[in-house]
């Protein structure tokens, strides 16, 4: 059966039996004969003998290098250096010295104490420009070799009119820390449980930059006193245990000393009263002086008491307007003077830059704006960096450098959009919407080729990570185009950006809330085009989040219209892709005999379109289905088949898909061995099935996936053979904890259910029966009845081995039901079997 999908948690410590490495060394070495005796033909007693010198030696030199110390024991991530979205340090930083004395102090007195406290938080609030982000970009620097293991930054918008959700920032901080996030973590109070579990034991600095306010941030705060957060706001937030610290303006000499930095030491010398009135009249607020000290580092032509003129006399004129309180007169006032000695295409720019609305942006963004080069583009952004208008926000995951307005900036901005004329500015925005559109179709591409044409392009391994990163670094970027996209009824860029979002998203099983969103708007903005192709294709799209979600009847109902489309539009490739997915959601329903037609078709239409890799990928599916209807030889041949495939064309992910399917496949058939009596062809189809899931996982853990390890781990504690029991219970335990860090509820759930059998299987009846309550209870609140009644079914079942039939009349009954209510057959054949046997 498919499983649905997670995020993550650290799990609890555990001693390493002495026993554990001899068994793993005799496990590893009997596995690895009986692997190779797939391809070669080994006579019996050579296996055996070989397999137990193998055994030996493994077991032995295992037992010697293994810590047998108690030791941690948590999720394994694709890398292990710490996370640093630590913003630049402005280069003209100045002052500020009682302000970082003040900082220094409060975290040197908090790592001094010894008690186990909240975690340290310092909110530092004060006028907007006034240098609050300078001040913690500055001390987050110094301290960062407190914090090993990392720093997580993000700007929460505050002051921009348009705060941003604390779901999203925890999103972001948890990919971060390596949580894959592979199942929709199911809103804030579910990512905050997260987030407590993954900063546990950890030492992390966060900086929140311009808070809107406490509700923003209170659900970002860690639990760990190992921790500290560093938070700027307009206001005081007054939260609990916080630490709030008003920042003012700089003193009539430290703003003299940055002005100086920026304009240069001698000019300031030369007329300092000049100096000390353009202080003054910036209301010695940080922003607006170092916006006239970078125009005077441009226009070395003029003279200090020139600027102070003229910026004196924008301030007499701002005082004759009725002006919105949203940006200070003195930071209008130099923001004014220094745009207008701006050219032309600077000024048009900084105006196009703040009709973008995604919180920053690459530098390509320039040149797509003013329709000129990319290198052309680089050159006026970075003119406006040196007027100070345009600042770096730091180097994202795939090393580019992204560029932002500061908030005040941008709003004195887009009171000048009207400038450009609405064509003028349509086009600039079209261009920098196409612009995103090409590179996420190509970062789609690469990440998941058979998703986009027949057979798909080839792709590396490194073009699927660097995918995946470029993901993580625009998503908030990428979610505001095609929202921009919309808004400008762009329909056909919104149905590209959203197609190729939607892509990511499905080859990562991530940003769960984003993808269902964008799905939403590429399915009506697919209609708005009138392409009828595009609108099957974002069905499709649609489905798959559903689906992913739970609501499978939902997402079948878009993969039937899709199905339909696809049929009329003669395109018989698209139209499998939808047969696939109507399938795979009739299977996940629990309706097996109408999946399997869906099934069979759709691998029968791929193979007449000769695509290979889709063919395997259905035929792993049916695969799965004919094990749920208890058939596993045919599921047998249907994964070698698809390993062939995944094989030759080196898909490697594929492959230990497959491999896990297969390795669940040989322990069904070495369970019927056994109970047919067997039990020498049931140790070999045992071992051979460990072998299978054994490579599988160590697969899924070179790539860091860790919600497929788990599924791997808890397929081995399925095997049940009757000799390794307790092993099996440790797997299951094991995938538990990794999905649990996770945050894949349903994952747990499933978890569960083999947990009781193993335990069934063990003796032990009364834990099983409370492993197999908890499945029928979770499963329930997850609206997944085919689950819940498999768990009630397995729960009679337990009692009749353990010789109690009289307690599993009530769960069998239960279930059958539910499978009566789901139309499945083959579940209602076994139920009555074993009703029968109970009510005799």
């Amino acid at each position: 059966m498919t499983d649905r999908l997670p995020e993550e948690r650290q799990p609890r410590r555990r001693k390493v039996p002495l026993a554990a490495p001899v068994a793993a060394g005799l496990t590893a070495a009997a596995a690895s004969i009986l692997a190779a005796s797939l391809e070669w033909e080994i006579p019996p007693a050579a296996k055996i003998g070989v397999t137990a010198g193998a055994a030996i030696l493994v077991g032995l030199t295992t037992w010697a290098t293994t810590d047998q110390r108690p030791r941690r024991s948590e999720p394994r991530e694709p890398s292990s250096r710490a996370p640093d979205q630590w913003p630049p340090v402005p280069e003209h930083f100045t002052g500020r010295a009682e302000a970082l004395a003040e900082l220094r102090g409060v975290f040197t007195a908090r790592r001094r104490a010894k008690d186990v406290s909240p975690p340290l938080v310092v909110s530092v609030y004060g006028r907007g420009g006034v240098g609050k982000s300078a001040l913690i970009a500055r001390f987050g620097q110094e301290v960062a070799g407190w914090f090993p293991d990392g720093r997580l930054h993000a700007d929460l918008r505050g002051g921009a009119g348009a705060p941003v959700r604390p779901d999203e920032v925890l999103i972001g901080f948890l990919r971060a820390l390596g949580v894959r996030l592979t199942t929709d973590p199911g809103g804030l109070e579910e990512l905050r449980r997260l987030w407590l579990t993954w900063t546990k034991d950890r030492r992390i600095l966060i900086g929140l930059d311009n808070a809107h306010s406490a509700d923003q941030v209170k659900p970002l705060i860690p639990a760990e006193s190992g921790c500290a957060v560093l938070v700027t706001s307009r206001q005081p937030l007054y939260l609990n245990g916080t630490r709030d610290t008003r920042l003012g303006e700089l003193t009539e000499a430290q703003g003299v000393e940055l002005l100086a930095r920026l304009a240069g030491s001698g000019r300031v010398v030369d007329d300092l009263d000049a100096a000390k009135e353009i202080v003054r009249t910036c209301d010695r607020l940080p922003l607006a002086i170092n916006i006239c000290g970078g125009r005077l580092a441009t226009r070395e032509q003029w003279t200090l008491r020139e600027m102070g003129g003229r910026l004196a006399d924008e301030r007499r004129r701002l005082d004759q307007l009725e002006l919105a309180p949203t940006v200070d007169k003195s930071v209008r006032a130099s923001v004014q003077l220094s745009y207008d000695d701006c050219t032309g295409m600077q000024r048009r720019l900084l105006r196009l830059l703040s009709a973008l609305t995604s919180p920053d942006v690459p530098g390509w963004v320039a040149g797509e704006l003013l329709d000129i080069s990319g290198l052309d583009g680089a050159d006026q952004l970075e003119a406006l960096i040196d007027a100070q208008l345009a600042e770096c926000s730091g180097t994202d995951q795939t090393g580019a450098m992204r560029y932002r307005l500061h908030d005040l900036v941008r709003v004195f901005a887009a009171e000048l959009t009207a400038e450009d004329g609405e064509e003028r500015r349509r086009a600039a925005i079209e261009r920098v919407l196409s612009g995103y559109r090409r590179r996420a179709e190509e970062a789609a591409q690469d990440r998941w080729p058979q998703d986009w044409s027949k057979g798909g392009r080839r792709s590396s391994a490194e073009g699927q990570v660097h995918a995946g990163d470029w993901l993580n670094a625009e998503r908030l970027s990428l979610v505001a185009m095609v929202h921009l996209a919309r808004q400008q009824e762009l329909w056909e860029l919104t149905w590209g950006l959203a197609r190729a979002f939607c892509s990511l998203c499905h080859s990562l099983r991530a940003y769960w809330a984003d993808w269902r969103q964008v799905a939403e708007l590429g399915c009506e903005a697919a209609l708005r085009t009138g392409d009828r192709r595009a609108q099957a294709i974002s069905l499709l799209d649609r489905a798959a989040v559903q689906g992913g979600l739970g609501a499978h009847e939902l997402g079948r109902v878009d993969a039937e219209r899709a199905l339909e489309i696809f049929t009329e539009l003669g395109e018989s490739w698209w139209a499998a892709r939808a047969m696939r997915t109507v399938g795979m959601s009739l299977f996940s329903e629990g309706h097996l005999d109408r999946a399997q037609a869906h099934l069979t078709g759709a691998i029968a239409a791929f193979r007449g379109e000769d695509d290979q890799w889709w063919m395997a990928r259905t035929q792993r599916n049916l695969a799965e289905l004919r094990l749920a209807e208890r058939r596993p030889e045919e599921a047998r041949e249907l994964l070698e088949d698809s390993l062939e495939v995944f094989k030759r064309a080196g898909n490697r992910y594929s492959e230990a898909q497959t491999l896990r399917a297969y390795g669940e496949v040989l322990a069904a058939q070495a369970r019927g061995l056994h109970r047919d009596g067997d039990h020498r062809a049931a140790l070999d189809g045992f071992t051979r099935a460990g072998f299978s899931l054994d490579r599988a996982g160590a697969m899924f853990r070179q790539r860091g996936e860790l919600w497929e390890e788990a599924r791997c781990l808890r397929a081995a504690g399925e095997v049940g053979d009757p000799s390794n029991g307790l092993r099996e219970l440790e797997f299951v335990r094991r995938a538990e904890e990794i999905l649990t860090a996770l945050g894949d509820s349903w994952g747990v759930a499933r978890t569960a259910l083999s947990a009781g059998r193993v335990l069934a299987r063990l003796g032990r009846i009364e834990e099983s029966e409370h492993e197999l309550r908890r499945a029928v209870r979770a499963f329930e609140e997850l609206d997944d009845r085919w689950w819940m009644a498999l768990s009630l079914r397995y729960l009679g079942e337990a009692h009749l081995d353990a010789g109690g039939p009289d307690a599993a009349v009530t769960p069998l009954r239960q279930a059958r039901e539910i499978y009566r209510s789901l139309g499945n057959e083959a579940g209602m054949r076994r139920t009555l079997e074993l009703l029968r046997k109970a009510e005799t």
